[in-house]
């Protein structure tokens, strides 16, 4: 029998909310500026309430602000809240330095090998 285990809200912190992809589209979006809830929802096929949902979760957690104008509410991103993200991630970029730089070297054998036949 497998064990049921306890998920975390999504609203908990960024790792949560930007594990659906949903969510992470409409971060891309809001990387290029604000953007009404209703155009969100047109651009990624989204309902307005699905779209509406997504947003309030991003909001929840600091990784979206959102500031009237007249009688829209325009949503933007706020990466400040993307910064433990970035922190954990860059845990992993010794990693990817040492693979690319053994990937280069193989690479350059590679060239030498080929000029020397």
């Amino acid at each position: 029998m497998v064990a049921a285990v306890a998920r975390a809200a999504t609203t908990s912190d960024a790792f949560n909310a930007i594990a659906e992809p949903q969510r992470r589209d409409i971060l891309a979006l809001l990387r290029a500026g604000e953007w009404p809830v209703t155009d969100l929802a047109q651009e990624l096929g989204m309902s307005l309430p699905g779209a509406s949902k997504h947003l309030r979760v991003l909001r929840e957690v600091g990784l979206v602000r959102v500031r009237g104008a007249g009688k829209q509410r325009l949503y933007g991103l706020d990466a400040r809240g993307l910064r433990p993200v970035h922190e954990w991630l860059g845990g992993f970029e010794r990693f990817w330095n040492e693979s690319f730089d053994r990937l280069d070297t193989y690479v350059q054998d590679l060239k030498q090998a080929r000029q020397e036949e």
